[in-house]
């Protein structure tokens, strides 16, 4: 279970919450420019491609992103949808034939904004083929930004659906056609104090803040953190700066976290936030919390040579930091 955003304050940041019941070996990866991607059922090879950064495995030299964003601003996250996620075994001569696995390189090598990405995907034929024996393809779906706005990607058995996203925001399944439609059921949610309406004949009046937005979800079902991340995510007001921007963002994906305990998966393992990420698309800097560590690291991409042709990696911060007054 995940949960995506975009925010536009000044620059555009984006982000996510991955949660899951284990860690996949999440590192913070640079792809630089001059780094080779091959895929499996496509001939061409990569290079000379847009620099990238984000949180990924790293089997066999290749980098399996979770989510990322490159050098133009351009960002994209699978996040977990299972049981409507399917991907095809044909493979289709005049397609470009890509893996799940391979399609966040493969969207992020050359494409400058989202129209570079939909051209790019009415060509493209999703295919049933896992990176190994022993590493399954997940069922996924797809947020995908840029600096002016967002959609989201869905391959199902129906076919290859693609969403303008105006809310900013992806979690899980149901399909995100059903999570627009369900947002209409919360259209009286308001930050401000709440009038009296109940009746004319009672004399009501609110007794603490925050009544406004009484029956906004607080449970961890991709439903709910969807309209809570929606309701924060559009009436967040941020401080000025860099510094503003990324603590607001931080904040609204921490109103949707798992907590250990809070969720327990049928196999009886708990389903945690394992890392919260912040990408700032105009600078390149990706920042990132991890349930042990709370305190907010980062890595700009523009401070490494980016006509490399080697990744750089940089291991997660962990260990919980205090600072001690005394």
């Amino acid at each position: 279970m995940c949960t995506s955003i975009q925010l536009k304050h000044g620059d555009t940041y984006f982000g996510r919450n991955l949660d899951l019941e284990y860690h996949f070996g999440e590192r913070v990866v640079i792809t630089p420019r001059d780094y080779s991607f091959t895929f499996r059922k496509n001939d061409a090879v990569y290079k000379n491609h847009l620099a990238m950064i984000g949180m990924a495995t790293v089997v066999d030299d290749y980098p399996l992103y979770a989510e990322a964003a490159n050098e133009k601003g351009v960002y994209v996250a699978g996040l977990y949808f299972p049981g409507n996620a399917w991907y095809t075994d044909e493979i289709k001569p005049d397609k470009d034939n890509i893996t799940p696995f391979e399609l966040i390189p493969w969207l992020l090598s050359y494409s400058s904004s989202l129209s570079d990405v939909k051209e790019l995907l009415s060509r493209i034929n999703l295919v049933n083929i896992p990176f190994s024996e022993k590493m399954p393809l997940a069922g996924l779906h797809w947020h995908i930004a840029d600096k002016e706005s967002s959609m989201v990607l869905e391959s199902t058995k129906d076919g290859l659906r693609i969403y303008d996203d105006p809310v900013g925001v992806l979690t899980n399944n149901p399909p995100f056609d059903f999570q627009l439609q369900n947002l209409r059921q919360y259209m009286n949610l308001d930050p401000h104090q709440p009038s009296n309406t109940f009746s004319e004949k009672l004399d009501l009046s609110t007794f603490g803040v925050g009544m406004g937005a009484i029956g906004l979800p607080g449970d961890n079902s991709p439903a709910s953190r969807f309209v809570k991340a929606a309701f924060n995510l559009n009436n967040a007001v941020c401080e000025d700066g860099e510094e503003g921007s990324v603590s607001e963002f931080f904040h609204i994906l921490d109103s949707v976290v798992s907590v250990r305990g809070s969720v327990i998966t049928p196999e009886g393992k708990y389903d945690i936030t394992t890392y919260s990420s912040c990408i700032n698309g105009d600078k390149g800097i990706y920042y990132y919390k991890t349930y042990e560590n709370c305190r907010i690291n980062a890595v700009d991409m523009h401070k490494e040579d980016l006509d490399s042709d080697r990744l750089m990696v940089y291991e997660l911060d962990k260990k919980l930091d205090i600072k001690r007054a005394n």
